[in-house]
């Protein structure tokens, strides 16, 4: 499996890639995890990127021994003549030419000629939209041609309702692999409360992000999740749940104002370093309320947060703006889609009348849904594998 888990040094990043990895294991999948994303590594002790492998060789040893794969991967450097490193270095050609397929996930590696010989190349992307419209529009067909199959979570992409731009490309649907027993924790209810600040509804999300918003036929539609969240400004206000953003990118006046409106605000890249403080606090909270990006919102893709699968794993009911992802999943116990503010006080109020009731149904959607035996049997049925 190609992905960019050491260039994006982050766990909600970490935990995607390997849950791909072990539920593929799990299936009797002999797999390796590769990376070869053509960029400079980035450091985030520097907050730079730079030509210094230390620190992505270190950080992908210690996932990769934390999830049993400690000598199954193997980082390809750009900046070192396209030198391979890492336990699977010495055999990683004869790897590559007796593969039987690969899984580009985010779909952000180019493939060489050499991966062009895997016989079964799957591009699979975890944000629709751009692709899409790049297509749409004459660009990066080329690298999307390399694949054999291209999925995406982006579920209702090609559906009558969907505003995405579909074209030579058949988008098959598939959604985020949870690994269940890596989710159990904590009793129904959560352990991050105190008697002082009690469990809240929380999420872990970028603040303010540019650069990626799209326009496709005279519409913009942007990317960064502010433009959502401040639609439900007050919802603090109008409720007495407990409410948290875990956020980066965010500065003083936009913290500041969210404070000033009942929100309890926490840096996220500090519980994002490593793997356990950020599952700790998923499993610690309440519940997750979040938002989308305007893109999945608008041209309804179908698109579900693969930290969102996470909460439903830990059993923690899910809050969380529509995207058309309710044509496929099952809402109104354990996991809601809202649009309105009135819609998500109501869920919040429902939660609360039966909390443990909703906590089940949200770790039994998990298991139906989003468990990677049922997951990762589909995609790589679909796929030939």
């Amino acid at each position: 499996m190609f992905g960019l888990v050491g260039q994006s040094p982050f766990a909600g990043v970490a935990w995607q890639g390997l849950h791909y990895l072990e539920g593929l294991r799990r299936l009797g999948y002999d797999v390796f995890y590769v990376e070869d994303t053509q960029e400079w590594p980035y450091d985030p002790e520097q907050d730079t990127k730079t030509d210094d492998l230390r620190f992505t060789l270190r950080y992908l040893e210690r996932l990769m021994t934390w999830a049993g794969l400690g000598d199954r991967w193997a980082y390809r450097s750009a900046v070192r003549g396209d030198a391979v490193f890492g336990p699977a270095a010495p055999q990683f050609h004869d790897l590559v030419g007796s593969a039987d397929g690969l899984i580009n996930l985010t779909g952000t590696t180019v493939l060489r000629e050499e991966y062009l010989r895997v016989p079964v190349r799957i591009y699979l992307e975890t944000d629709p939209v751009q692709p899409q419209i790049d297509v749409a529009e004459g660009r990066f067909i080329e690298r999307l041609a390399s694949h054999t199959h291209h999925f995406t979570f982006g579920e209702n992409v090609g559906a009558p309702d969907c505003g995405v731009p579909v074209g030579r490309f058949q988008y098959r649907p598939t959604r985020q692999p949870v690994v269940l027993d890596w989710w159990d924790g904590p009793a129904a209810g959560g352990s991050g409360g105190t008697a002082s600040e009690p469990a809240a509804f929380t999420t872990v999300a970028n603040w303010r992000q540019s650069g990626k918003d799209v326009r496709w036929q005279g519409e913009l539609y942007t990317w960064s999740k502010h433009h959502e969240f401040l639609k439900f400004l007050d919802l603090p206000l109008r409720t007495t749940e407990p409410l948290e953003l875990a956020l980066s990118s965010l500065d003083g006046d936009d913290r500041t104002r969210l404070v000033r409106h009942g929100w309890r605000v926490r840096d996220a890249l500090a519980l994002s370093r490593d793997l356990e403080p950020y599952r700790d606090y998923l499993r610690g909270s309440r519940g997750e309320f979040t938002v989308a990006k305007d893109q999945n919102i608008r041209l309804r893709t179908g698109w579900f947060s693969d930290r969102s699968a996470c909460y439903l794993a830990a059993g923690r009911p899910v809050l969380t703006q529509e995207t058309g992802f309710s044509k496929l999943l099952p809402t109104g116990k354990g996991l809601f889609g809202f649009r309105t503010m009135e819609e998500i006080l109501e869920a919040l109020d429902l939660v609360a009348s039966d909390y443990a009731g909703h906590c089940r149904a949200a770790g039994e959607i998990a298991a139906a849904y989003f468990g990677a035996d049922v997951v990762l049997r589909r995609l790589c049925h679909d796929a030939g594998l």
